[in-house]
């Protein structure tokens, strides 16, 4: 993967800038955490209702794109609880015993969040579903004949699993979650609400079309507009007074190279390619890479998504084909008859 790809601002993954930047405007209560308000809501039914009963909430499913904000509804769960969140990733956990320190080391109402829970490899999947089930752990201590199982007490805990990829989770594991809640994509007037409480945190004095200018950019994800957010500041804070206006924003983006709808120079590259080389398409996904010097993985999972989120690009069993959309976007003359 190139270095442009791996720095791509408008990138919904989390970069090593992200970590600091999300603690800060990481919303404190779910009354603040602004969107998603079918999620809010049923959350706040099963917190209160735990909460009624004195008991943890059941085993909750996170799942959506990037950015959207699995990570920071799993911290509120915990806050609203009053329970302490232990945090770790699927592909650190590779043994067993890793798991079983994990687990014994919760106390009664602890939330367990697993971010990226669709890699946890199978064994420990199996020595997780009885935890969940029954809060039980089963250890098996030696081997061969002599190897024997210890059955351990855990306390009553909350896993709270994170993914991008639902369907790479097994059914077993699935269905061991009591709430599934998945993440949609932001409205543009809530990434605006997002985009304003995010400056009013950081200190930043903003009017309402460097809001609008931000939210139409950041790919209706919170992720990418506070990063966005945070580039401008830094831009105005070096070429202004350190206030954001239509035209410092302007500026900004032009310096970074994305436009009005959030594409940036690669996203652009690969319209260009397809219109200007082969006509429109269709052209196969190999080609597309080589054109552009990007392998195929990343130019199907890392920059299609979007452009085909907006209607630029049509999926044929030929190829990728631009569509109308693309060449108005980009002004580019259509000869071709859709």
């Amino acid at each position: 993967m190139s270095d442009e790809t791996v720095e791509r601002i408008i990138s919904p993954k989390e970069e090593g800038e992200d970590n600091s930047l999300d603690l800060t405007l990481r919303p404190r209560t779910l009354v603040d955490f602004i969107g998603q308000p079918k999620i809010k809501a049923g959350l706040d039914i099963t917190i209160k209702a735990a909460k009624n009963r004195q008991e943890p909430i059941e085993h909750v499913l996170l799942y959506g794109a990037p950015g959207l904000g699995k990570t920071t509804l799993a911290h509120l769960i915990a806050r609203e609880m009053g329970a302490n969140i232990r945090t770790t990733t699927g592909p650190t956990i590779e043994k067993s015993g890793d798991l079983a320190a994990i687990l014994s080391n919760l106390e009664e109402g602890d939330v367990l969040f697993i971010d990226e829970i669709h890699r946890l490899n199978k064994t420990i999947e199996e020595i997780l579903y009885p935890a969940m089930e029954d809060y039980v752990l089963d250890i098996i201590i030696g081997k061969g004949p002599s190897a024997k199982t210890v059955r351990i007490d855990l306390p009553r805990f909350t896993l709270i699993g994170a993914t991008t990829k639902v369907s790479l989770l097994s059914a077993p594991l699935r269905d061991r979650f009591g709430h599934h809640h998945h993440l949609n994509f932001y409205e543009t007037d809530d990434v605006e609400k997002i985009v304003e409480r995010s400056a009013r945190i950081l200190g930043v004095e903003i009017d309402t079309e460097s809001k609008k200018a931000i939210a139409s950019r950041a790919r209706r994800t919170p992720r990418i507009a506070n990063r966005l957010l945070k580039r401008v500041r830094d831009y105005s804070a070096v070429k202004s007074d350190g206030s954001l206006n239509a035209n410092t924003c302007q500026e900004a983006f032009s310096m970074l190279e994305i436009d009005e709808l959030g594409l940036d120079w690669v996203d652009r590259k690969i319209l260009e390619t397809i219109i200007d080389k082969f006509n429109g398409g269709p052209v196969g996904l190999n080609t597309i890479a080589a054109s552009i010097g990007e392998d195929m993985a990343t130019v199907e999972d890392v920059y299609e998504p979007f452009l085909l989120q907006l209607g630029f690009l049509d999926r044929s069993p030929r190829g990728r084909i631009a569509t109308p959309l693309a060449y108005k976007h980009l002004n580019k003359e259509n000869k071709k008859l859709f």
